[in-house]
């Protein structure tokens, strides 16, 4: 048959005509080269294209994608202290030195024990890494400009002045009403009086705002000012306001006890050398510890042997106030209440204003409460509530109420102060 003629005639291409058997000389096929690696896997996809949905592509068992999976012990980060070097740049940038740094870790709840985990021995050298490795900020405050501490003879001569503004003011007005005494009228007495009590309190602003006793910004509270206030009042007329409750009044006039305000008012130069003090050699011991614990141990002695070299001094000039008004002793509860002042304002200049405020606000409720508790003794029926305060009175004098309420929160503010200050963060710069 002619080839021509043929209705079927052989196609001229065969995309998918396989590949002619090679036969070797024993009359065997031979057997296939095997594929490169680059074929291997190119077939690995189109066999992965084509398999069924529910299916698990064999792809993934191939060596060459399983030599492209990271392995997870390489997912890690390498330097454990980059990390926190991340976390914490800013506070690093901006420290003056790594002093600085380990109060702020420690803020932030960074302990010594952390630090190991970061391959260091203590929070202190984990600080000097850091500081190390991060440059300060540029345009800002920087580590070679920073604010030396306050060691200059004129500064510290002008805040001292300052402080003795309060005390200056209430002796001159004492001096004055002592010499006038049968001169001037009520109204002339009482005018020499309020000019003396508002340049005292003009002094106390002015120390307040500068020197050992200047709490930064944000830091002092309003309401902790109205309860000093109102404990300062109370030691001026809160004893005479009682006594008349206690005995049927109020009725007339109250009777003033001027010697223990006076008294406190010229502590407040002691106060802040006191403060001045504790800050000193507190920052001198964070400079020479080298753990957290170590810092802690020598900084509670200092707070202690503080709060009782003031206690010393005030109890002294309280007895020279109650000398120059003609009763000697000095009271328990103006000592009290100097300590409790003393306590919450380092407090406040440490950065812990509120535990200072509730410690005042705990002392002006139960001064309040004690006169209020009287009153209400005398409606039927609840002449037992007023039983506490005539029991206080009648074994120690309306005194022991002033001296329970400031003692109590001085204690509570002592023992709050003594975990407080005694963290690294306490004694740096905000």
């Amino acid at each position: 048959m002619d080839r021509s003629q043929d209705p079927y005639p052989p196609a001229t291409t065969d995309p998918v005509r396989p590949p002619k058997a090679t036969v070797r000389p024993d009359g065997l096929p031979a057997e296939e080269p095997e594929p490169e690696p680059e074929a291997a896997e190119t077939g690995a996809r189109v066999a992965a294209d084509a398999a069924p949905i529910g299916r698990a592509p064999e792809v993934a068992h191939t060596t060459a994608v399983s030599a492209r999976k990271p392995s997870a012990a390489r997912r890690g980060p390498i330097d454990p202290v980059k990390t926190l070097m991340h976390r914490h740049r800013e506070l690093c940038e901006r420290a003056v030195d790594p002093l600085e740094i380990a109060a702020g870790l420690e803020a932030h709840g960074v302990t010594d024990r952390t630090a190991a985990r970061y391959r260091h021995r203590d929070v202190f050298s984990l600080a000097e890494e850091l500081y190390a490795r991060v440059p300060a900020v540029a345009g800002e405050p920087g580590r070679a400009t920073a604010p030396a501490p306050m060691r200059d003879i004129e500064t510290r001569a002008a805040w001292t002045l300052r402080a003795l503004l309060p005390g200056a003011a209430c002796t001159a007005t004492a001096v004055v009403l002592k010499l006038t005494d049968g001169v001037l009228g009520g109204g002339g007495r009482l005018t020499v009086a309020l000019t003396g009590a508002l340049v005292a309190l003009l002094g106390l602003g002015l120390c307040l705002r500068s020197g050992p006793l200047h709490a930064a910004e944000g830091r002092s509270s309003a309401a902790a000012a109205v309860y000093g206030y109102w404990l300062l009042g109370y030691a001026l007329y809160g004893d005479a306001l009682l006594d008349q409750v206690l005995s049927g009044g109020p009725e007339g006039p109250w009777a003033i006890t001027p010697a223990p305000l006076l008294g406190l008012a010229l502590a407040v130069a002691p106060a802040a050398w006191c403060a001045h003090l504790f800050s000193v050699h507190a920052q001198r011991k964070l400079a020479g510890s080298r753990a957290l614990e170590e810092f802690a141990a020598g900084v509670r002695p200092l707070l202690f042997g503080a709060v009782a070299f003031f206690l010393c001094v005030l109890t002294g000039l309280l007895h020279l106030a109650a000398l120059g008004y003609g009763s000697g002793g000095a009271p328990v509860s103006a000592a009290v209440l100097g300590v409790l002042l003393l306590l919450a304002r380092l407090l406040t200049v440490h950065g812990f204003p509120e535990p200072a405020t509730t410690g005042l606000a705990a002392a002006c409720a139960v001064e309040a409460v004690a006169p209020a508790l009287v009153l209400a003794g005398r409606l039927p029926g609840l002449h037992f509530v007023a039983q506490p305060v005539y029991t206080v009175v009648a074994e120690a004098g309306t005194g022991a109420v002033p001296a329970i309420a400031c003692g109590a929160a001085a204690l509570g503010l002592l023992i709050h102060a003594t975990v407080a200050l005694s963290r690294a963060s306490a004694h740096t710069c905000a």
